[in-house]
C-alpha cells in the first residue's frame, strides 16, 4: 500500500529540496511498529533536516520530522496494540531515521510512550519536544529545590515553543514568571499565558556587565544561549538554577566562575532527545494535569505537508511564534 510523505533529497549538486511524494509502504525503514500518522510538528531540528542544514541528515532520500502522534497499526512489541494512541519525540527520528512527514511511520517501541489520558494526538503535537522540553526543564528545577513564592522565574526565547508553554506551566504551578522576548508584539499575550514581567532583549542587556551582577531570579528557564545565558548566570540568587535547554543564540557562551562559587548557582543541562521511558510518561502526564490548551489556541497554527519547506525556513529566521502542528 502506498502512503504520502515529504520526502527530502539533495542532488548531485549538494542542492536540498523537499516534495510531496507517493511511497510504497516497502520502503519504510526498519522498525517493530508502525503507526498511522495523525499530526506532526515543526521544531528547529526539522529546520535545519529540511534545508540540509547542520549536517544531521546523513542519507538521502529522507523523511524528516522528529515529532510525530498517531495510532499504531500493527506492533511486534508486546507494550503496544493495534489501535492504541502513541506519541514519538526524539531519539534521532527525523534525522537518522525516517520521521513523522508521512501518513505512516515505522519505528521501534523503545522510542514510544501511551498517549496520556486526557491528551489527544493534536494535543500530543501542539506540544511535542518543544512542550516536552519545558516540562523536563520545570521538572529538575523543581528537584533543584525551586518552589513557589521563591520569587521570579525567567523564560527567556519568550516566544517560542519552549518559551510560551514554559510560560503557561510555570504559571500554573504558581510561580511569578519574567519573560524575555524580542518580539514587543508579543507582550500582551505572553502575559495572557501568564507572565508578569515582559523584559526586552535590549532591556536585559542594557544592564552594566560585571563579573556577579545584582541577584533577581530565583531560576531561569533558557532556551537561547549564548550571550544571554552568559550575563544570566550572573543574575541568579543564591542557590538558584537555570535550566539551559536550547541555542538559538549561540553555542558558547562567556562567564566565571563567581555565580556557582559565591551563590552556588546551578546550570541544568535538559536533554529531550535521549530520555528513558519512565520521565518521559511521567513528564506526559504531568503536562495533560497541568496544561490549558484552550488558553494557548492563539500560539498554535495548523499547516500542510506542501507548506513545510517555507516553514522551516521560517522556524530557522526566528520567525515562528509559538507552535506549527502539521495535520496529515
Amino acid at each position: 500500500m502506498s502512503f504520502k510523505a515529504l520526502v527530502t533529497e539533495r542532488d548531485a549538486a549538494g542542492v536540498v529540496s523537499s516534495s510531496v511524494q507517493s511511497l510504497d509502504e516497502g520502503r519504510l525503514p526498519e522498525g517493530n511498529v508502525t503507526v498511522a500518522v495523525e499530526w506532526a510538528d515543526v521544531n528547529y531540528k526539522d529546520g535545519l533536516c529540511l534545508t540540509g542544514a547542520g549536517g544531521l541528515v546523513r542519507t538521502y532520500p529522507h523523511i524528516a520530522g522528529v515529532d510525530f502522534s498517531g495510532t499504531v497499526i500493527e506492533s511486534a512489541d508486546l507494550r503496544y496494540r493495534a489501535g492504541q494512541k502513541v506519541v514519538l519525540t526524539g531519539w534521532r527520528v527525523g534525522e537518522s531515521h525516517w520521521g513523522g512527514y508521512a501518513e505512516k511511520a515505522r519505528i521501534y517501541g523503545d522510542w514510544l510512550v501511551p498517549l496520556a489520558e486526557g491528551l489527544s494526538t493534536r494535543d500530543a503535537m501542539v506540544m511535542g519536544t518543544a512542550g516536552l522540553t519545558a516540562m523536563l526543564a520545570v521538572d529538575r528545577l523543581e528537584a533543584n529545590g525551586l518552589k513557589p513564592g521563591d520569587g521570579e522565574v525567567l523564560v527567556t526565547g519568550a516566544g517560542g515553543g519552549v518559551g510560551t508553554v514554559a510560560i503557561h506551566l510555570l504559571s500554573k504551578l504558581g510561580y511569578e514568571v519574567a519573560a524575555i522576548s524580542g518580539r514587543p508584539h508579543l507582550s500582551e499575550e505572553l502575559k495572557a499565558l501568564g507572565a508578569k514581567t515582559i523584559i526586552s532583549r535590549e532591556e536585559f542587556f542594557a544592564a552594566a556587565d560585571k563579573p556577579l551582577e545584582s541577584a533577581r531570579w530565583a531560576a531561569a528557564v533558557d532556551s537561547v544561549g549564548g550571550a544571554m545565558l552568559g550575563k544570566l548566570l550572573k543574575q541568579v540568587r543564591y542557590h538558584g538554577a537555570v535550566a539551559a535547554i536550547g541555542n538559538a543564540g549561540g553555542v558558547t557562551f562567556e562567564t566565571n566562575v563567581l555565580p556557582f562559587i559565591l551563590r552556588g548557582v546551578a546550570l541544568l543541562g535538559i536533554d529531550s532527545v535521549m530520555q528513558p521511558y519512565e520521565r518521559r510518561v511521567a513528564a506526559w502526564a504531568r503536562i495533560a494535569e497541568l496544561f490549558d490548551f484552550s488558553a494557548y489556541d492563539s500560539f498554535v497554527r495548523e499547516i500542510t505537508l506542501h507548506e513545510l519547506p517555507t516553514a522551516a525556513k521560517a522556524i530557522l529566521a526566528g520567525q515562528v511564534r509559538g507552535r506549527l502542528i502539521v495535520r496529515m
